[in-house]
C-alpha cells in the first residue's frame, strides 16, 4: 500500500530511535509489489535504518501495516456488480480496475417521434429533454426525421417509440389514430395531471409512449411511465435516488387523479412551484419534484414529503 520496508513486525514491537531492533531483513519494496515470504508489514522509510548492511527497526510497526492483503478488493468468486444496475464512470472504472475487460449490457434503442408544425419550439424541447434523459438511463435515443409519422413506427431498429404531440382529440391530432392504424392502442388517457392525454400502445412487439406536446406534460408522463418503460427494457432494477424534505406550503391535490408537483429544494424544505398547468418560468425554478396519489387531497405545510429528482 505504500513506498517502504518488507519486514516482520513482530520483531519491531519494542523498536524506538533510542532502541533499534535490528532485522534479520528488510527488504526495500514501491507501493504495489508484493509482499516476500517471512514479511507481514510495510515499515515507513523513515522507519528503518540500515547499519552496516543490517535493517533495523526505529518504530514499531503493526501486523498487516501498509499492507493490501489477498481478497481486499473482492473475494474470489463474490458479485461484483449484481445484473440490472446501471453502469456509470464509477462502475466502469471499478470494473476495469478489477480487470473485467468486457461484460454484457442492454442499451434500448429508443426512437423519438415529434407530431405537429415543423416550428413548434415546445415539442422540440420535449424531444430534446427526452433524447438527453434516455441518455441518462442507459437508452440510446434516435430521433426520426421527418417522414411519414406510420413510416416511423413502423421501423425495425427501435425497442420502444415514444411519440410527442397529438395526443389529444383536436382536429389535428392524429397521434392515437395513427398508432391505431398500425398497431394497437391499450390506453389512451391516463389520471394524471398534468398529462391526462397520454396514451400507450404496441407495433408489432414494440411499446409506443405518446406524451403530450406540452412540456409539463411530456415531463410528468416520462418521469411516471417513460422512466418504467426504458427501465425495464433495460433490465434495470435500481429505484431512482430520493431523499425527503418538509414543505414550506401547503399543496392541495384533487382526488382521483396522480399528480405531479414541482418543488425547489433549498436545504431540508421543499417549495411547490406550481400545480395543474406548470409554466416554463415556473419549471426553470424547479430542482426536483413530489408525486400526489390518486387518493390523497395532497399535504399540509411542514408534511415530510419524498423528493424525487429531475434526470
Amino acid at each position: 500500500m505504500r513506498d517502504g520496508w518488507a519486514v516482520p513486525s513482530d520483531l519491531t514491537i519494542d523498536a524506538s530511535g533510542y532502541a533499534p531492533a535490528p532485522l534479520p531483513f528488510a527488504l526495500r519494496l514501491d507501493a504495489g509489489e508484493p509482499l516476500p515470504d517471512g514479511a507481514d508489514a510495510v515499515a515507513p522509510l523513515d522507519a528503518v535504518a540500515l547499519r552496516d548492511g543490517v535493517g533495523h527497526a526505529l518504530a514499531p510497526v503493526s501486523p498487516g501495516e501498509g499492507v493490501l492483503p489477498a481478497g481486499a478488493d473482492g473475494a474470489a468468486g463474490a458479485t461484483f456488480l449484481p445484473a440490472g444496475r446501471h453502469l456509470g464512470g464509477v462502475e466502469i472504472a471499478l470494473l476495469t480496475a478489477a480487470g473485467v475487460a468486457a461484460i454484457s449490457v442492454r442499451a434500448p434503442r429508443l426512437r423519438l417521434v415529434r407530431v405537429g408544425r415543423a416550428d413548434d419550439a415546445v415539442i422540440d424541447a420535449a424531444i430534446g429533454y427526452l433524447a438527453d434523459a434516455v441518455e441518462c438511463q442507459g437508452g440510446v435515443p434516435a430521433i426520426a426525421a421527418q417522414e411519414g409519422f406510420a413510416d416511423a413506427l413502423a421501423v425495425a431498429d427501435a425497442d420502444a417509440v415514444i411519440v410527442v404531440g397529438g395526443t389529444g382529440s383536436g382536429r389535428r391530432d392524429v397521434t392515437v389514430r395513427t398508432i391505431a392504424s398500425v398497431g394497437a392502442v391499450l390506453v389512451h388517457g391516463v389520471a394524471l395531471l398534468p398529462g391526462e392525454t397520454t396514451a400507450l400502445g404496441t407495433v408489432g412487439t414494440r411499446p409506443v409512449l405518446a406524451v403530450p406536446g406540452r412540456l409539463d406534460a411530456a415531463l410528468a408522463a416520462w418521469h411516471l411511465l417513460g422512466r418504467a418503460m426504458l427501465a425495464r427494457l433495460a433490465g434495470n432494477r435500481e429505484t431512482p435516488p430520493m431523499r425527503t424534505a418538509r414543505l414550506t406550503h401547503k399543496l392541495s391535490s384533487p382526488v382521483g387523479l396522480s399528480e405531479l408537483v414541482p418543488v425547489r429544494c433549498e436545504g431540508l424544505s421543499a417549495t411547490p412551484i406550481a400545480s395543474g398547468y406548470v409554466p416554463l418560468a415556473a419549471l426553470a425554478q424547479a430542482n426536483g419534484w413530489v408525486l400526489i396519489g390518486a387518493d390523497s387531497e395532497g399535504y399540509p405545510a411542514q408534511s415530510e414529503v419524498v423528493i424525487r429528482p429531475w434526470p
